[in-house]
């Protein structure tokens, strides 16, 4: 909330392409902006509209107007789907994209909280569409970068965007996520600022001691892009 309510006013849009379960959507109305997000598993989507929907009735939020739309669909045909539904212009984009397929490595630390347990999907869907699914990097990092890039015909100029991403150890070597999104995304979009998110409840674990040592990640990077 704190980023909807720096970077937006009232009554403005705020969309979130990766809604997952509407976490987004939910923080934008209970600020009084109106909210947009786009969910590629139906699942999920239906959560979201559920959560949504019972957050407005059971915390009184009043109404003020206030549109909210919960597409399901597949952000990389973003710009599709925005005159489809006509979605309105965008005035503050947050997410947070997949970690590549951390959750195929059955050794992560992720995957190893999922699959204890029964609240939690070991991953997150089997589409093949889905950029969690992709297993070669370059391919990755590619694909997810487009998928911003053709947001930006549907954002206002001047609007921020807040990408939430980490860089991600695998196989013994560190993958800069962060970085290289960063590097791909500053030709279309002004990179502005970085924010730092530490999850300071996490302890250091010491994975591999003895042989090459290599700890959890447990800060991700809050990147603020501007549509100039």
């Amino acid at each position: 909330m704190e980023f909807i309510t720096f970077f937006t006013k009232l009554n403005q849009v705020v969309f979130d392409p990766m809604a997952g379960t509407g976490s987004t959507l939910v923080a934008a109305l209970r600020c009084g902006r109106r909210a947009y997000g786009i969910e590629l598993n139906p699942t999920y989507a239906e959560i979201a509209r559920q959560v949504i929907t019972d957050e407005i009735q059971n915390l009184g939020l009043p109404a003020n107007g206030l549109s909210w739309e919960l597409i399901t669909g597949d952000a990389t045909c973003v710009a599709e789907i925005a005159g489809n539904y006509q979605i309105p212009p965008v005035d503050y984009v947050i997410t947070s994209p997949p970690y590549w397929d951390m959750l195929h490595v059955r050794g992560a630390a992720t995957q190893k909280a999922r699959r204890t347990s029964p609240e939690l999907d070991v991953i997150y869907s089997d589409d093949p569409n889905d950029l969690g699914n992709i297993r070669d990097y370059g391919e990755f990092i590619e694909r997810l970068s487009r998928t911003y890039i053709d947001m930006q015909p549907i954002l206002r100029p001047g609007a921020y965007l807040t990408i939430i991403v980490k860089n991600i150890k695998k196989g013994g070597k560190l993958y800069p996520l962060a970085w290289d999104l960063a590097q791909r995304l500053r030709d279309i979009y002004a990179l502005k600022d970085e924010k730092i998110w530490c999850q300071d409840n996490q302890r250091l674990s010491p994975y591999g001691l003895g042989n090459a040592w290599v700890s959890n990640t447990f800060h991700h990077y809050c990147l603020q892009f501007r549509n100039e």
